[in-house]
């Protein structure tokens, strides 16, 4: 049976809501299990360690088959003056400040790994994945990174929008329409869901259009059944 990997970026207290709504559409889809990607404590003001509903939320969605996965600690990236500009294009320009994971040193990488890994013990079993903001991961982060994770790799495009500006939405809608028929055929199509896409209604309907055509022959699973 091939696969098919729906992931929901950005789950946090903030985006709780919108989440809920995303996953109970998803449901009517026949998509019941997804990669939850949890932000500790998004921009440092949203503490999951300091937020029972979220918490019981997030318990209640797990133990209904989905799967929960570091996605940074802040999913923030503070601007550094002595950034070059390469640096400043892809950390401002691409991802609006997002990168949390671009450059950070081993030393800190890890103690932010250690910290969500903590902040998440709320949670029954052991939390093995863990996805960068921005998908930004530095060397050296990534050396942190592989201290808490095997090193298999398995190569799979993943279909994602951007709506930040119009042109964004226009020119991700368009890569999708053409990768959704690239990917058709693949072993595993892999979606990646953010909270404002929901929000955003011919960006949702491709999505849901798209779901319903690759989900008919394929088995939906998070990324840990995928690993596994």
């Amino acid at each position: 049976m091939r696969s098919l990997v729906v992931s929901i970026h950005d789950v946090s207290p903030v985006t709780r809501l919108i989440c809920n709504r995303i996953l109970e559409e998803l449901a009517d889809l026949g998509i019941k299990r997804t990669s939850l990607l949890v932000i500790p404590n998004y921009h440092n003001g949203a503490p999951v360690a300091e937020d029972q509903v979220f918490q019981q939320w997030l318990i209640g969605r797990v133990q209904s088959g989905h799967e929960p996965v570091l996605h940074g600690y802040y999913h923030q990236r503070i601007r550094s003056e002595h950034d070059s500009l390469l640096s400043r294009l892809t950390t401002e320009v691409y991802t609006a400040g997002e990168g949390e994971f671009f450059d950070l040193s081993f030393e800190e990488a890890t103690n932010r790994l250690k910290s969500g890994l903590t902040d998440l013990s709320f949670l029954s079993g052991k939390i093995s994945g863990f996805i960068a903001p921005a998908w930004l991961l530095g060397k050296e982060a990534e050396r942190a990174v592989q201290r808490f994770k095997n090193k298999d790799e398995i190569v799979s495009r993943s279909l994602v929008w951007s709506t930040r500006a119009r042109w964004r939405v226009a020119t991700s809608m368009a890569w999708n329409r053409a990768l959704g028929c690239m990917v058709r055929d693949c072993s595993l199509v892999r979606i990646g869901i953010h909270p404002p896409d929901y929000e955003h209604a011919a960006v949702w309907k491709q999505i849901v259009k798209l779901l319903r055509e690759v989900s008919l022959e394929r088995r939906a699973a998070p990324y840990g059944d995928l690993a596994a």
